[in-house]
């Protein structure tokens, strides 16, 4: 089987699209073959049909092979126990944030039991590694922003101090997401200013580009902008 994955994945290479999509996600990555998206996830689908885990022991060569566990990860079916283990090899391999957050995206899983993973996502707030911390504060961002752990989040996010631009770019984009659902809550927690100023002011600016908050909450934003 992963033979016949890989031949399909070269054969659905695309040298433009490689060449667009390799601009939009810089850094030392895997070699990037050029397979769009939606159908990775089409493949990642029918894997997860079928024999998921000898799929996810399987060393990835490419950026799609990545991708394609990471989405593996989220479709098929398996315990809770087995998913940590596959969680636990994948996440340290993200080397992108493209593969991080729409894998994160991908795992439903995590709105049922979520103490459970809660408890597993947290781990990898606290790591050193740019991307292992981007998949935490994404994977909260995606699947926790609701009244049991909104405190915990503006926690965790206050205690980031990590400098690399994907960790404190994916913080950002958390609060705001934060915001949209809860606005007084987050309000208060950006006047309290434990964010370093780049994240709380990039914070700031995601909201105000966000089209469901009003030009009036807006403006009044602006003003909480620091130097």
């Amino acid at each position: 089987m992963i033979e016949q994955i890989r031949e399909e994945l070269y054969s659905l290479a695309d040298e433009p699209y490689r060449k667009f999509n390799r601009s939009l996600v810089p850094g030392k990555i895997l070699p990037m073959l050029g397979v769009r998206a939606p159908k990775l996830r089409q493949i990642a689908q029918k894997i997860a049909k079928e024999d998921a885990l000898m799929y996810l022991e399987e060393q990835a060569q490419t950026y799609e092979e990545l991708f394609l566990q990471g989405l593996v990860i989220g479709y098929a079916k398996m315990t809770k126990e087995e998913r940590c283990i596959c969680l636990d090899r994948f996440v340290p391999q993200i080397d992108n944030w493209a593969v991080c957050d729409s894998c994160c995206m991908t795992y439903k899983f995590m709105k049922t039991e979520q103490n459970f993973w809660y408890e597993y996502v947290s781990r990898y707030i606290y790591s050193s590694r740019e991307y292992e911390i981007r998949f935490a504060v994404v994977a909260f961002l995606c699947h926790f922003v609701n009244d049991a752990y909104m405190d915990r989040l503006f926690m965790h996010f206050s205690e980031l101090h990590h400098e690399a631009y994907y960790v404190k770019m994916a913080a950002a984009w958390a609060i705001s997401v934060c915001y949209v659902k809860f606005p007084e809550k987050t309000e208060t927690f950006l006047q309290k200013n434990t964010l370093d100023v780049f994240t709380h002011n990039k914070a700031i600016q995601k909201i105000r580009e966000s089209l469901r908050v009003s030009s009036e909450d807006k403006e009044r934003l602006k003003g909480l902008k620091r130097k």
